[in-house]
């Protein structure tokens, strides 16, 4: 019975972009099952907005980072840049790896966008206000900015005043060079503006979880 629909999708539905920033009419050819499963749901929703009426919107998350007060990333395995990082501020894992420097950017490392998670939570609410019948709305997340790993490490260092061990190996499969939002449609359809794009407030606050995790 459910007649309105707000769907987690990802900027890894359009795989390795043809231009930066991107936007939702980019071509969408992901180069990871992840992309492909996600684009797979966007088609059915469309499906069953326009077979049956069904109002929708997909927000296609860029990186989200950050943390809101005791809420904050907790994956086991870890898997994400940024508390990666702290690991290695902490001493909890010896190194922390960048997988390729040999990219076509400024530093050779992978550039993303990274958004506060209490940014992505606006949007949310902004976007069950604007599901219409009918209709699937889709939606890129993203501070239209983008970061290299070097550059999020950098920031690592500089909010926890920490070394931070770095080791570099080889390229990942299925990782774009470059991947940065244009959030124009979300701008314009939702009304969302992120508050919160500095990369260190956005480290900080994650920083500040983390600790807390780790009773430090």
């Amino acid at each position: 019975g459910v007649r309105r629909l707000v769907f987690s999708s990802t900027a890894a539905t359009y795989g390795e972009p043809e231009a930066v920033p991107i936007a939702e009419t980019a071509r969408t050819a992901p180069t990871n099952t992840y992309g492909a499963t996600k684009l797979a749901v966007d088609h059915l929703i469309t499906g069953e907005a326009v077979a049956h009426g069904l109002a929708a919107v997909s927000l296609r998350y860029f990186n989200v980072a950050g943390a809101y007060g005791a809420y904050g990333e907790r994956h086991d395995p870890e898997s994400h840049l940024i508390p990666l990082v702290f690991q290695a501020a902490l001493g909890q894992r010896e190194h922390i790896a960048v997988y390729g420097d040999d990219y076509p950017t400024p530093d050779g490392t992978c550039i993303r966008d990274y958004i506060h998670v209490a940014d992505l939570a606006d949007a949310h609410l902004l976007a069950l206000d604007a599901a219409k019948p009918g209709e699937h709305l889709i939606c890129n997340l993203g501070n239209g900015s983008g970061f290299s790993v070097r550059e999020v490490i950098e920031s690592v260092k500089r909010v926890t005043g920490r070394e931070i061990p770095v080791r570099v190996s080889g390229r990942r499969a299925g990782d774009p060079a470059v991947l940065v939002a244009s959030a124009e449609r979300a701008h314009r359809e939702l009304g969302w503006t992120p508050r919160r794009p500095n990369l260190d407030d956005i480290v900080a606050d994650a920083w500040k979880f983390t600790l807390e995790k780790n009773g430090l």
